[in-house]
């Protein structure tokens, strides 16, 4: 099928909207912003101007309902995301919407159902399940390269976020959890397999450094069917940058990505460049790290080319709706279980897991009598296995020359 050329309309003219922006017309030059939406004139028309988008207005439905788009992209504060969705499904639009999808798993439900009863097409503009790094990783997971997946570690931790509202849980719905768990929660759940059902939360948070009516730390267990643990952690309090580090483990292998604070280039500076060095950066003096090419380190690249593609396709993209809504329930959990400090169950009140065979996580058989425990080479060159026996319980060891 080919492609159309999208005329898009950006609500948002922050950093994210900026990156969007950035994105679309330097790696899609086909498709391209045709109008902006801001709530300060200024920065509209400022935005228009740097960008070379021929509308910009303070009018969330004018900018909407612009005759020439056929996509609105939301980046929006999180209380906001509601009614521009509830807009553009009405104005029959394809709605791309940044992450969190919504405040709440409930929230979250009402606009899943919203925009599947208009029929229009929808994307989860989920960023870090796209960079190049983790689509190659989770190309070798779902190979099989590292087994079953047991366990996975999604960190993202920096000095907190850019634009005042992400600081006032009346306009963002909460902190840290909120704001980069959304991240961490897709991560694992890319990585585990998004047919197993998350069931229950372990959560800490707290407000430990800013002076702020949110959580400015956070750690999570959630826990899947399979046994499988995905652990995030994340932080509004870290200096030095931006970390943003994913682990995966399985039965046969191990996985490994640092994506941001070591970038494989490498500047010292005694005096200073004064140029910007990359995104939360905190330092343009001594040793630096530069992003080549941020966007498509962070995946907004391949992001855009998987939602653009699946529109002009008839497909479903990687991230809809769909899984925003089920991010949100696993965050609700989190925060039930700051609260109780008890493992809390992830209320799902549509789950459309699939008909794929759930296999729960357990030991490896070595013959039809024993479980295998461990095998290992050994100094001398000789093979050591280590057995339990099915029946009996009984732990052995056999050597192999």
């Amino acid at each position: 099928m080919p492609k159309k050329d999208h005329k898009i309309t950006m609500l948002g003219t922050g950093l994210i909207g900026m990156f969007y922006t950035k994105t679309l017309h330097e790696h899609r030059g086909h498709d391209r912003v045709h109008c902006v939406y801001s709530r300060s004139e200024t920065r509209a028309k400022e935005f228009a101007g740097e960008w070379g988008i021929p509308r910009y207005t303070t009018d969330m439905a004018d900018a909407i309902n612009d005759e020439e788009t056929d996509v609105v992209v939301i980046g929006l504060p999180n209380n906001l995301h509601k009614q521009a969705i509830e807009l553009a499904a009405a104005a029959g639009k394809s709605i791309l919407c940044t992450k969190p999808l919504a405040l709440n798993g409930q929230e979250a439900l009402e606009i899943l159902e919203l925009v599947e009863a208009s029929g229009v097409f929808h994307g989860y503009l989920e960023d870090l399940c796209y960079p190049p790094k983790t689509l190659k990783a989770l190309e070798s997971v779902q190979k099989g390269a590292i087994g079953q997946v047991t366990w996975t570690r999604a960190r993202e931790a920096h000095p907190g976020p850019h634009s005042d509202w992400f600081w006032d849980p009346a306009q963002s719905g909460g902190g840290a959890i909120l704001d980069l768990g959304c991240h961490c929660i897709e991560i694992g759940r890319n990585y585990i397999g998004k047919h197993i059902r998350p069931v229950e939360v372990m959560c800490w948070a707290d407000t430990l450094v800013k002076p702020i009516n949110a959580e400015d730390n956070a750690i999570a267990l959630v826990k899947y069917e399979t046994g499988a643990i995905s652990q995030i952690e994340v932080s509004w309090t870290f200096r030095g940058g931006m970390e943003l580090k994913d682990e995966v483990a399985g039965t046969e292998g191990t996985i490994r990505i640092d994506h941001w604070l070591r970038t494989g280039f490498e500047i010292f500076s005694a005096g200073g460049t004064g140029d910007y060095v990359a995104e939360k950066s905190e330092s343009s003096t001594g040793w630096l790290f530069p992003v080549g090419d941020e966007v498509h380190a962070l995946g907004y690249t391949h992001m855009f080319t998987d939602m653009l593609d699946a529109l002009d396709n008839g497909t479903q993209p990687m991230e809809t709706f769909y899984d925003g809504y089920v991010v949100n329930a696993i965050m609700d959990a989190c925060y039930a279980s700051v609260k109780s400090k008890k493992w809390e169950p992830v209320q799902l009140p549509v789950w459309r897991g699939g008909d794929q065979k759930i296999e729960k996580i357990g030991p490896k058989e070595y013959d039809a009598s024993h479980w295998l425990i461990k095998e290992e080479k050994m100094p001398d060159g000789t093979i050591k296995i280590i057995l339990k026996d099915k029946s009996s319980g009984v732990i052995s060891q056999k050597i192999q020359e």
